[in-house]
């Protein structure tokens, strides 16, 4: 579901995974009330952050307030997120690392670029991958400040180079795609520096 902030903030997807009583959030932008919404009775599992930039964390403290649920980040993306956040997050997120929600494999793919600490989430058997802004449809997420081109392609090449073409990509903002439907322009990115 989209979420959208005040007039100079971006609009936001964020994601509720499970079933009717629990569930996991990626990501927190702007506004806790519409993610309550989403979540309604269900029990949060876990608030799981793709990237610290505020944009995907201006709610997040609050909704870990709200559900007592905890708040996962890489590591890697501490400074980011000291810039926004108050506190600290609860968990560490890791390369391979594998949550459980509603008896659904959540796996996280760390994939550094747009920050040092981007990650992905991805849902094997719906074949389904979260990509906060490391991937949208035509290309990758802006790699400029805290970013690295560099390692934002090489990060890319490792998720084409795993997963299939038929694997649904929900981005952090905007619509979803394919891998497939991106699969082709790799070159093209490289070639243009974003």
């Amino acid at each position: 579901m989209p979420i959208g902030g005040s007039p100079y903030l971006l609009e936001n997807n964020v994601f509720v995974l499970g079933d009717n009583v629990e569930c996991v959030v990626i990501d927190a932008p702007h506004d806790v009330e519409p993610i309550m919404d989403l979540v309604g009775s269900r029990q949060v599992k876990a608030i799981i952050v793709t990237h610290a930039h505020p944009d995907h964390v201006n709610a997040a403290e609050e909704l870990r307030r709200r559900t007592g649920a905890p708040l996962y980040l890489h590591p890697a993306d501490a400074a980011l997120w000291s810039q926004t956040c108050e506190g600290l997050w609860d968990e560490d997120l890791a390369d391979g690392q594998q949550l459980m929600v509603a008896g659904a494999e959540l796996r996280i793919l760390h994939t550094p670029g747009h920050t040092p600490g981007s990650c992905m989430v991805y849902v094997p058997e719906q074949r389904e991958l979260f990509s906060g802004d490391t991937l949208f449809p035509g290309g990758p997420g802006k790699t400029n400040s805290e970013g690295d081109f560099a390692q934002i392609m090489s990060s890319l090449d490792d998720i084409f180079g795993a997963l299939d073409d038929d694997v649904i990509v929900h981005p952090g903002h905007g619509a979803d795609t394919t891998l497939g439907a991106e699969r082709g322009q790799l070159p093209q990115w490289r070639e243009r520096g974003w």
